[in-house]
């Protein structure tokens, strides 16, 4: 016996809101990068696997007027209820960071472990800059200060899915940003 559908998340965040506010990052970044990458340089965007994929996809191909390599990086946190977890590196990137501005892109900054440890290792590597692109904000729920410069949403302290977010590897596709109720299923 197959276990019941989840019900469907409420929007949230609308596909068009999340849209339109991607075009207001690319504007932005193109703006920021347009004035430091020199001659033959290029903007490194790194995608955190996997919710920030759809989120990355969308926003680069809004980014054109500077050139883009892009590359990705997934990770694991394990956590007890003890200690604030620690981040295992499942996939690494590929290109070589040093001397060159880096694009981090995440879909959500909630406690800011896992960030602080990726963005501290890009700064490690040698990376001329490195920047947090995150389409949301879960401010509240912060432990470690990681500084956003390019917030798409803040939100409040619920537990959302859809645009790349899933629960269970469901949901991911949904064009929009919901808030899923976990344990409500349909009969």
């Amino acid at each position: 016996m197959s276990e019941p559908a989840p019900s469907a998340p409420r929007e949230l965040i609308s596909a068009a809101r999340i849209q339109a506010r991607i075009g207001e990052l690319a504007a932005e970044i193109e703006r920021d990068y347009s004035a430091v990458l020199g001659t033959g340089d290029r903007l490194i965007a790194v995608g955190v696997l996997k919710g920030s994929v759809f989120f990355l996809v969308d926003l680069l191909h809004r980014v054109q007027s500077i050139p883009v390599a892009v590359d990705f990086f997934q990770t694991t946190s394990y956590r007890d209820d003890t200690s604030p977890g620690e981040v295992k590196i499942v996939k690494d990137i590929d290109l070589s960071i040093r001397g060159h501005h880096v694009l981090l892109v995440e879909d959500i900054v909630d406690t800011g472990y896992t960030l602080r440890t990726i963005l501290d290792l890009l700064r490690f590597r040698g990376a001329a800059s490195v920047k947090l692109c995150a389409l949301l904000d879960k401010a509240s729920r912060r432990e470690v200060p990681v500084p956003i410069d390019y917030c798409g949403f803040p939100i409040e302290d619920v537990f959302v899915v859809g645009y790349g977010l899933d629960y269970g590897e469901r949901f991911r596709n949904l064009p929009y940003v919901g808030v899923y109720e976990q344990g409500e299923e349909t009969t």
